[in-house]
């Protein structure tokens, strides 16, 4: 299936930003640990939700148990971009694409060779003691088990955004500010149902939304083009 309208405005803006969500990765092979499936896996091994076993309290509470869940869920980096994340990169170097703006932390994007990649969960590829400060890259966490421990004693925790923290102000603040300054924005990957990430919509004034999900959003009624398909099968179809 081909998409004119997606193509013609692609060409023709001027600010073009994508946000996008966890659908943008999932094929290249990292499961969606919020969908129904992840959920129910997470009950059944855990019996807790994704969200509480990713959650600050429970990380503060119960370190050995989110750990062992972080590992086995989050912490993949044996994976490749997909047509979706390598036509992002390659619009960016046209000069087609001023950002990407996503809610994932698998390095992905950057992975594919994008270079303004705004992340607004962190990311697993960094990582600090919360005692002294110091940083560790991935490694470290995969090659422990347990409790990641720096030098010093402190826990090594990832730079990822857990449930109940807030997300960094200086990059939700460059987000917003490229989706409120966006002739085009493309929104794929995401049932825009996690916030505040979610809330940045509402800072689009621009011509054109597009949204490519598999599933209904609550933005559907505002979008210029509704896109029900694989997000890394569209972005192929274009020929970028």
């Amino acid at each position: 299936m081909e998409y004119p309208k997606l193509k013609k405005w692609i060409e023709e803006s001027s600010h073009t930003v994508f946000f996008g969500g966890a659908g943008v990765s999932t094929e290249s092979g990292i499961p969606d640990f919020r969908s129904e499936n992840g959920t129910f896996k997470a009950l059944e091994k855990y019996g807790r939700a994704p969200e509480i076993l990713l959650s600050r309290s429970y990380f503060d509470m119960r370190p050995e148990v989110f750990f062992e869940y972080y590992r086995e869920n989050l912490l993949v980096t044996d994976v490749q971009p997909n047509p979706a994340h390598l036509a992002l990169a390659r619009l960016e170097a046209m000069g087609r694409l001023s950002a990407v703006i996503t809610q994932n932390v698998d390095g992905l994007h950057q992975k594919a060779g994008s270079k303004h990649v705004l992340e607004l969960h962190g990311s697993i590829y960094r990582n600090y003691c919360m005692k002294c400060g110091k940083r560790y890259d991935v490694e470290k966490i995969q090659e422990t088990t347990g409790v990641p421990r720096c030098e010093c004693g402190g826990i090594i925790r990832p730079d990822v955004v857990l449930y109940e923290e807030g997300l960094p102000e200086d990059v939700f603040y460059e987000a917003e500010n490229e989706i409120s300054k966006a002739e085009l924005l493309i929104v794929g990957g995401t049932s825009l149902a996690v916030y505040p990430a979610a809330g940045l919509l509402q800072s689009f004034h621009g011509y054109y939304l597009v949204l490519i999900n598999k599933s209904v959003t609550p933005f559907d009624f505002r979008a210029d083009l509704v896109i029900r398909e694989p997000i890394g099968e569209v972005f192929a179809s274009l020929g970028i």
